[in-house]
């Protein structure tokens, strides 16, 4: 189940959209970073998922949907201040897609059904190992993808990322 807040698709010729997904992890600060310069200097946009995880408790129905409220409440909270950082940057509001299930085949979901999304950019954790999802997709779907993946690691500084876009 998902729900596009504003796709990208407007009837003007497509733009190069970069694509982030937005969770409470740190690297999402310099990937994020990454894809807004990317968009500005190449005219293209940014484009914004969160995906809610579905939730375990289901003995009630009541307070089952009681819970998927509160987290798409809080799913739209964090996308608009993301997104009002997006803004800032790029001059232009990003795509948000806001989305249940599980966030690999969310992803994947989306990259497919959305073509206007031309480049992944994520962020690669800075403990051990890159994290799940840029392990995930880099490992086993790296050849089924049908963009490019951009992989910004975490650990770069706001100047570091910058003289690279």
């Amino acid at each position: 189940m998902g729900q596009d807040i504003n796709p990208p698709s407007d009837g003007q010729a497509p733009q190069r959209t970069f694509l982030c997904v937005v969770d409470e992890t740190e690297e999402l600060s310099q990937a994020l970073r990454f894809a807004c310069r990317r968009a500005v200097r190449t005219g293209g946009r940014v484009a914004l998922l969160y995906v809610i995880q579905p939730a375990e408790f289901q003995h009630w129905a009541s307070v089952g949907d009681l819970m998927r409220e509160e987290r798409r409440t809080e799913a739209e909270e964090m996308l608009q201040v993301v997104a009002s950082v997006v803004q800032k940057r790029t001059k232009t509001m990003p795509a948000l897609y806001i989305r249940e299930g599980k966030i690999r085949e969310e992803l994947i979901k989306l990259i497919d059904e959305e073509t206007d999304i031309s480049v992944l950019v994520l962020g690669a954790a800075t403990g051990e190992g890159p994290g799940p999802i840029v392990s995930y997709l880099v490992g086993k779907m790296a050849g089924r993808l049908r963009i490019p993946i951009t992989i910004v690691p975490g650990s770069l500084s706001d100047e570091q990322v910058d003289a690279i876009t």
